[in-house]
């Protein structure tokens, strides 16, 4: 038994790094999806690989910090599928700046993606995941939201506003009794697009106990057990894959 058979599940972020690696897993486990992304070209080309001809399979077109854009899918969803089973809110973007030389226009872009994001689609989405009645909603937070880095001010500032959105998002659903489970992935230094090349990392690198990056498959493998059955009494929790760089 496929361990997602019969969900159907929307990601962010999805023509890349941890988002594609999510998704190629869901596909994997029986899982239909709605895979989004600001790039249509990039989206088109992950929509090809990741599902071939199988048009129960959807894309989505789609800015995470735009407000109309979220109440857009969530109608083509409705009108599509009836009910949401997953949601993972993956879709995140970084500037490093020291906090004297960034911007507020940067601070704001920065908050927008990473977060303002994660607060669009769960509102949205909501209705729709309490309908499946066993709805789980993932919100890929960071360490960079526990731990300090220097230069990271707002994308710290955003993944650790993720991290309690996420909190707050379990403990009101389950107060309404509407079966929908929130929790967050907190990935540590992972091999993706966003981090950039590993081999520049230096010092962060040599903090790292296990002694090497993550890959974005391993942050997959927690997202398929956070949207399965298998942890249907688990919410509001965070889920940390860092090679031991917060146990330090």
């Amino acid at each position: 038994m496929k361990r997602l058979a019969g969900k159907i599940a929307l990601i962010t972020g999805a023509a890349s790094g941890i988002g594609y690696a999510t998704a190629e897993r869901f596909v994997a486990e029986g899982a239909t999806l709605i895979i989004a992304g600001r790039g249509r070209e990039r989206l088109a080309a992950a929509y090809g690989r990741l599902c071939g001809g199988d048009a129960s399979h959807r894309t989505a077109h789609l800015d995470v910090t735009v407000e109309e854009g979220w109440v857009r899918i969530v109608e083509e969803i409705d009108s599509t599928y009836g009910r949401l089973d997953v949601l993972v809110n993956n879709a995140g973007s970084a500037q490093p700046r020291t906090i004297e030389a960034m911007t507020l226009g940067e601070w704001r872009e920065i908050m927008a993606v990473n977060l303002d994001s994660v607060f669009l689609g769960t509102k949205y989405a909501l209705p729709l995941l309490a309908r499946s009645g066993h709805g789980s909603i993932i919100n890929v937070s960071s360490i960079i939201g526990v731990v300090g880095l220097p230069e990271s001010g707002s994308y710290s500032a955003a993944k650790g506003g993720v991290r309690m959105l996420t909190k707050v998002t379990a403990l009101e659903c389950a107060a309404a009794g509407n079966g929908v489970r929130a929790n967050s992935v907190l990935p540590g230094q992972v091999e993706t697009p966003l981090f950039g090349d590993p081999t520049e990392a230096g010092e962060l690198l040599s903090r790292i106990p296990l002694g090497r990056i993550g890959q974005a498959r391993e942050i997959a493998e927690a997202m398929v057990f956070l949207a399965s059955d298998e942890s249907s009494f688990m919410t509001g929790a965070e889920l940390t894959l860092d090679g031991g760089y917060t146990a330090q």
